[in-house]
């Protein structure tokens, strides 16, 4: 991270001004400051989960806010939809979670996902095993049903006036009791991108909770239209606050769920992250400030060829205890209800009156109040979701305490500077960005002048695919005082032009 443009001029003082040649600069003014973002913290997370965090970030050597952030979904997954937190009085959070971690490709993401997903699918396919004979025994009872009500239906239809009354009230007594028997889904604890639609059908057929984790952001094509034609995320929505759903459409039976629980844990390419804020409706709608995001720094060019590779018993430990929290919670109808002890709920409070200071006008977090007035709430399904990691065999008999609720704090705060900076860069004026760019050559290289040309040269095609990207963040660097463009030269001759030349403020030139 460069240091601050103010810095820069720190060096500079009236007296060596003085002693320079031509016009005098006046003082630069800052462009506006990369944010410095924080690591995850995984020393948050309970030891079990912590270490495996640690050992797939070096084992895949990524940035540990990957398997960070994909942690607490799996969590969520495991229990979500089985369990909510009563913070205070009425005040209710489901434990199921939005997280968003954005990096380019190249940098692993299928792999971290696999190490820590691995436990959930043979939950999954425990669950499909051990399903079967009552799945068997339901659809073959709603069958020999179906069979006895079409035969009493027709018996009926052809019965004598004097018996049509008394057998088709039999027929249909029978075709109301095949109706009644559901034979249940093949349970299924992950998805993939999935529809509008295939999300509500999921979530009925899976009592209520599904979890989409994908190393890719092909959901937001979908939730954006990619279908339908129109922005689609009502399910969505209603999916992360637990708000009852009810699907009427033509030619099937009305999909009703009490309380949907959908986790969703992506890691996508940062322009997705930054062009969701694109979708109609997205923000209005509250869908962005449902999300946790992440946007941590590659570390490809930077990676260790000989990493460490994961310890067997800290993969061992880790698929005990994330698959025993799965099979716990698997069969619970009603959702358990997780309490604070006086002291957690002292914490929470602490950190409401953090949160209200800051979301008014001229608060620090007044730029993303949609998303920071749902924050508290995120801080209280983390730490539910960090208890019943803590305790996964008998959480829900015991309440959250002070230290699992600092915990969820600490990550509250990680996921709130992240937010800031994914906000500001879906808002972002994408001269800012290559301005800070080129300004950062120039810290470096301390020329005093140079041609547009020569500038060109010196700086990445990855930044810079053609010389007139250079356009923007010259224009901004001289409105801001870094620069002064020099008067063009005549052309004479038929020649390539004369490239455009600048002077450079003093203070670069100068600066340590």
């Amino acid at each position: 991270m460069s240091a601050p443009e103010t810095d820069l001029w720190a060096g500079f003082d009236a007296e060596a001004a003085e002693e320079m040649t031509g016009p005098v600069w006046d003082e630069p003014v800052p462009l506006k400051a990369r944010r410095d973002l924080p690591a995850f913290p995984v020393e948050s997370l309970p030891d079990w989960l912590g270490h495996m965090v640690a050992a797939v970030t070096e084992e895949t050597q990524t940035p540990a806010d990957l398997a960070g952030c994909l942690a607490l979904s799996v969590i969520a997954t495991a229990a979500g939809g089985r369990a909510t937190v009563c913070v205070r009085g009425r005040w209710r959070e489901p434990v199921n979670l939005y997280t968003a971690v954005a990096l380019d490709p190249g940098n692993r993401k299928s792999a971290v996902f696999a190490l820590m997903t691995e436990p959930l699918m043979a939950v999954e396919k425990t669950l499909v095993e051990l399903s079967g004979p009552a799945r068997a025994e339901a659809e073959t009872t709603a069958k020999l049903a179906k069979a006895a009500a079409d035969k009493a239906a027709a018996k009926a239809a052809n019965a004598e006036p004097d018996k049509r009354a008394e057998l088709t009230a039999e027929a249909v007594a029978l075709a109301q009791q095949a109706e009644e028997i559901k034979v249940p889904g093949k349970p299924q604890l992950v998805a993939d991108d999935v529809t509008p639609e295939n999300l509500a059908t999921l979530l009925t057929e899976q009592d209520g909770r599904i979890s989409v984790l994908s190393p890719e952001g092909g959901i937001f094509d979908i939730i954006a239209g990619r279908y339908s034609g129109a922005p689609n995320m009502e399910i969505f929505l209603k999916g992360h606050a637990g708000d009852m759903v009810r699907v009427n459409r033509q030619g099937r039976d009305a999909q009703h769920i009490e309380r949907p629980a959908v986790t969703m844990g992506l890691a996508v390419q940062p322009e997705v992250l930054e062009s969701i804020g694109t979708i109609k409706g997205a923000d209005g709608r509250g869908l962005l400030a449902r999300f946790l995001y992440a946007q941590p720094e590659s570390l490809v060019g930077h990676r260790n060829l000989t990493p460490d590779l994961i310890p067997d018993d800290v993969a061992q430990t880790y698929t005990l205890r994330l698959g025993g929290l799965a099979m716990a919670m698997a069969d619970w109808t009603d959702p358990a209800v997780l309490t604070l002890t006086p002291e957690a709920d002292a914490v929470m409070l602490a950190y409401q009156k953090v949160t209200e200071s800051r979301i008014g006008k001229g608060g620090s977090l007044a730029s993303i109040v949609k998303w920071a007035s749902k924050r508290d709430g995120a801080v209280a399904r983390i730490a539910g979701l960090l208890h019943l990691a803590t305790h996964p065999q008998d959480g829900w008999t015991r309440p959250i305490e002070a230290a699992t609720l600092a915990a969820a704090t600490d990550l509250g705060n990680y996921f709130t500077a992240h937010a800031q900076y994914v906000f500001d860069a879906m808002g972002a004026d994408p001269a800012q960005d290559a301005a800070h760019n080129v300004l950062t050559h120039l810290r470096e290289t301390r020329i005093s002048g140079f041609t547009k040309r020569e500038l060109f040269r010196g700086l990445s095609r990855a930044d810079f695919p053609a010389m007139a990207d250079l356009d923007p963040a010259l224009a901004l660097l001289e409105e801001h005082g870094w620069l002064r463009a020099q008067p063009l030269p005549s052309r004479t001759g038929r020649g390539r032009p004369p490239s455009p030349r600048y002077d450079t403020h003093p203070a670069l030139t100068r600066a340590a």
